[in-house]
Parts: C-alpha cells; structure tokens; sequence
C-alpha cells in the first residue's frame, strides 16, 4: 500500500515509520491516523520485523493533532476511539520493541504518541508539552495513562497544569526520554534508525514477552504478575533464542538471534 502521509524503510529487521507533514510539523490529520493504524496492525507486524521506530519528518516529531481538520464541537469520544485508539491500540499489541525517535517537538496528541511507544530516543532539539490543557482540552489519546506511569503523579499534574515545554536534558531528567543521541536532523534519524537495528538483531521473542510483563504489571497485582511472569517464562525458555544464547555464552562469542 502507497502512503500519502508516511514512508517507510527497512534495515535489518527494523521498520523505520517517518510521519511525512513536515509543514505543519507533523500534526495528526485523520488520514495520516489511519495511516499509522494500518503501517502498525500491517508491515509492522510481519513477522520479518523485529523492531519499530516512529519518527518525524523535518523539524518536529509531532506538534499534536491537526485542529484546522479537526472539529471540537463534534463527537469527539467518537473521533478517539475511531482514529486515535487504534494507533495506540496497535502499539501495545506489538510484540516487538516500538521506539519513537523524538527529533523535535512532542506536544499533545503528539507526546501521547511518544509516550505510547515502548521507549524513547531523543535529539537535542526534543521537547514536549502536554499542549491539550492550553487551549482548554483535557489529555487524550493514552497521555492520561502513560504520563502518570512515567513521571508520576504530582510530576503529571504540574506539566498537565501549566502546559510548559520540557526539553530533552530535562525530559531525560524525568523519565519521559530514555537516551540521548548526539545528532539532529537526517543523522538523527539514522542514528535513532541504527538503535532500531540493534534491537533487532536481539532475542526479540523475549522482548515481546518482557514487553508483554511490564505493560501488564501497571494494573496487575502481584499475584497476576507471577503467573504472567511464570507463562512467558516458561514460552522463552523452549525457545531457539535461548539455545543459541546458551551456546554463545558456552563457546564465548557473540549470539545469533533469530527471534524465535
């Protein structure tokens, strides 16, 4: 499928998504949702890629959603769960590292697609606001989930009250950004595409079910954890991953995943 609004490239098993409306710094129209929803339930979920990098094009990662396209006044919980759910949706159910490669401004709608990814790559030139509270909106699209759960609480409700901009080394500071890449512009986005490519080459089958562990220890109490711990530990253990881990550490080189 030809995508108007995204392109797409692959590098050893990593999908590279890169948002294409770099005038309007990546704003969420409705087709460019729809877009994402289909690259993220479709060719990122073949089985052939083995990790996931969303990015954005030109000189922001995604300035949040398109309000010139985007009619308040209408049914919005609608306008959710049809275009914005999904995307967050499809993310979750990845069993696969999902990265954003935050090359800019992350704000609204567009630091909930940040957050919803299972880590984050920063450039210098990254930052995010909540965004939705500054025009009178409340947080959407998963921001109310993750923030909480990255930042905490009290941390959540100061950055949703006053709206303000985060940058990176703060950003790092806080839990919003994982690491740090030393570039910007097109080296970013080959470097971030880079660490994508690693993620790749590792037991990916055991990703998935560690990712699988910890999105579901947000709400599971601890006796739910131990049985999930205990299903996907017993999954990982039969698999090639583990054979070929254990045989590289027996004859002392590097392993050769193959993600099953």
């Amino acid at each position: 499928m030809a995508y108007r609004n995204l392109t797409l490239a692959e590098r050893g098993g990593a999908l590279r998504v890169t948002l294409e409306r770099p005038e309007v710094l990546n704003a969420l129209s409705f087709e460019l949702l729809a877009e994402l929803a289909d690259v993220l339930s479709g060719p990122a979920a073949d089985p052939g890629v083995r990790a996931v990098l969303i990015t954005g094009a030109g000189r922001g990662f995604c300035a949040g959603a398109d309000l010139g396209s985007t009619n308040v006044d209408g049914d919005i919980g609608g306008i959710l769960e049809r275009s914005y759910h999904p995307v967050v949706r499809a993310i979750a159910a990845l069993e696969k590292p999902v990265v954003a490669g935050v090359n800019g401004v992350a704000a609204g709608a567009g630091m909930s697609l940040a957050l919803a990814c299972d880590m984050r790559l920063l450039a210098q030139s990254a930052s995010f606001a909540v965004g939705f509270t500054g025009i009178g909106l409340v947080m959407d699209a998963g921001c109310s989930y993750f923030l909480p759960r990255l930042v905490g609480v009290g941390r959540a409700m100061e950055l949703a009250f006053s709206n303000r901009r985060v940058h990176a080394s703060e950003a790092l500071a806080l839990g919003l950004g994982e690491r740090l890449l030393e570039a910007e512009g097109e080296a970013f986005a080959e470097a971030a595409f880079e660490e994508a490519v690693k993620l790749a080459q590792g037991p990916t089958l055991a990703f998935g079910l560690a990712k699988r562990e910890l999105r579901a220890s947000l709400d599971h109490g601890l006796e739910e954890q131990l049985a999930l711990e205990g299903a996907s530990q017993a999954r990982a253990a039969v698999s090639h991953d583990l054979r070929e881990g254990l045989a590289a550490f027996r004859e002392k080189r590097a392993p050769r995943f193959e993600g099953r």
